[in-house]
């Protein structure tokens, strides 16, 4: 969902994150005790601290992957946004396949990406994983591989996986 809102950001007028006080709040707490991040809270997380400027709707070239409510939908989701007074940017991509690693190519040289700041994903080898007051990062980010050379990124999404690379 994040991806599609940001990708309609010229359409959509306000948006938020509605589950702040219930059972999947993005940070659970015991009364009088420890706190921890849930696994939803990380992609929030990151894309509000990267993700500025303009966005762009990327051109997705990608296998498709069976879905049981929606059919066969592309296997890659994916979401690119710079802010030119900043020199800065994300791209946030989404694996859907539960099975296949993809391989990602995405061009960005139009925008004057030179750099990687950093690149995170979050790609749980147990998706049944959550986090709990005794483990409290059992899913969370971990740096991951990206490359750009020549204004193109390069990079191997694991299955069911979320990536974030910010860009100078």
């Amino acid at each position: 969902m994040l991806i599609s809102l940001l990708r309609h950001a010229d359409r959509v007028k306000a948006a938020s994150l509605a589950q702040l006080v219930n059972v999947i709040a993005p940070i659970m707490t015991e009364k009088g005790g420890r706190a921890w991040r849930q696994t939803t809270f990380h992609p929030f997380a990151i894309a509000s601290r990267i993700a500025r400027g303009q966005a762009y709707d990327a051109v997705v070239a990608s296998p498709v992957t069976g879905t049981e409510r929606y059919g066969e939908v592309d296997a890659v989701d994916a979401v690119v946004t710079w802010d030119e007074e900043a020199g800065t940017g994300s791209v946030l991509a989404l694996n859907r396949s539960l099975t296949d690693s993809i391989d990602v190519t995405a061009a960005l040289g139009a925008l004057g990406a030179s750099r990687i700041k950093e690149a995170q994903i979050i790609a749980p080898g147990d998706l049944d994983a959550v986090n709990t007051a005794d483990d409290p990062d059992r899913v969370h980010p971990v740096p991951h591989e990206v490359a750009l050379a020549d204004g193109v990124l390069t990079t191997t999404l694991p299955p069911a996986s979320w990536l974030a690379v910010e860009l100078a």
